[in-house]
């Protein structure tokens, strides 16, 4: 399986339980779904209190999708660049990524 090189030097392998992916594409589906809203809503000129509510929400959905990635097996998905750099430094590094 190749990995992608992340520029924060750990390889990713996308080798997810199929529930974890299921649920996380399913959270990005209805985050696509939100994001499209939004731009219609810009286009219709709306309120911005509601376009920003709007926008909340859908941060909020991507930062979910982002933890239940981590919650549903990063330690599957991660394969060391760097051998020196333990799985706990790894994990922290990508969790905080999402902050």
């Amino acid at each position: 399986m190749l990995a992608t090189i992340h520029p924060r030097g750990y390889a990713v392998h996308m080798k997810l339980p199929p529930e974890t992916t299921q649920a996380v594409t399913t959270r990005l589906k209805r985050a696509h779904g939100q994001i499209a809203g939004i731009i219609k809503m810009l286009d219709e000129g709306r309120e911005c209190e509601d376009v920003l509510t709007q926008v909340a929400a859908v941060s909020k959905a991507l930062d979910r999708a982002g933890f239940a990635l981590i919650a549903g097996g990063m330690r599957e998905c991660l394969v060391a660049d760097d051998p020196s750099t333990s799985d706990q430094e790894r994990l922290e590094k990508l969790f905080l990524s999402l902050a």
